[in-house]
């Protein structure tokens, strides 16, 4: 090779390496070296990786049920939500994401998720006096005959009288599919949030519900939950 060539080959080597470490404008690169995956803190990559593609991207509007609720927000503990995140819900199609469940995320990940969570979309502050998010906290149990006129009177109008699907297209929740899909504890998230992105009123809202309604009390729950899930299994 002739000291010419060798020259102009040098030459290009060093005006590529020069143009590696600049952007487009010519400005020298700022950016560190790339993060490692288990290394990402940020709330915004984490959700969007992890989350974005069954609840939103902006926490609702998904095939899963809004985390972009106020009220869900204000009455989920912290660590129910963090173990949710970590472990997912058996028997449903959310899965683990911790690491010792077999997911892909670390512990401080799964902070940052479910911190995340509240911190991006803020909680609201209930207008009436809200039953527990979890079930038997007050010691309340359910009763199934008590529940259907619970179900008659404050879900029929939408859902049809047997839960078999009602106007304007909602759809049934006396379905097997359905209910092999959704732990009583969802049924009960359901009844205290509803589904603001399905239009689905809470336990306190008049919306589709007779005039004289009143908010649902902490049994007029547990009676609603112990009606649904004894579908369960009946054709």
């Amino acid at each position: 090779m002739s000291a010419r060539r060798f020259a102009a080959g040098l030459s290009l080597i060093l005006l590529a390496s020069l143009a590696a470490g600049c952007s487009k404008s010519g400005e020298p690169r700022t950016e560190g070296p790339p993060v490692r995956s288990d290394q990402v803190t940020d709330f915004a990559s984490l959700y969007g990786r992890s989350c974005a593609g069954c609840h939103g991207a902006d926490g609702q509007f998904g095939p899963a049920p809004p985390l972009n609720d106020p009220l869900f927000l204000a009455i989920v503990p912290d660590e129910v939500l963090l173990r949710m995140v970590a472990e997912g819900r058996p028997g449903t199609p959310m899965p683990a994401f911790s690491r010792k469940k077999g997911g892909t995320l670390t512990d401080e990940q799964l902070r940052a998720v479910a911190t995340g969570i509240k911190s991006r979309w803020k909680a609201g502050r209930p207008a009436v006096p809200t039953p527990d998010y979890l079930a038997g906290v007050g010691g309340e149990k359910g009763d199934a005959q008590r529940g259907k006129a619970i179900f008659d009177r404050s879900c029929a109008s939408c859902h049809g009288p047997d839960g078999l699907g009602g106007k304007d297209k909602v759809g049934p929740i006396h379905d097997p599919s359905f209910l092999a899909l959704i732990s009583d504890q969802a049924v009960r998230r359901f009844i205290l949030t509803g589904r603001r992105d399905l239009k689905m009123p809470d336990f306190a809202g008049k919306e589709g519900r007779p005039a004289d309604f009143r908010p649902l009390s902490p049994a007029d729950v547990a009676d609603l939950v112990a009606f649904v899930s004894g579908w369960r299994g009946r054709p």
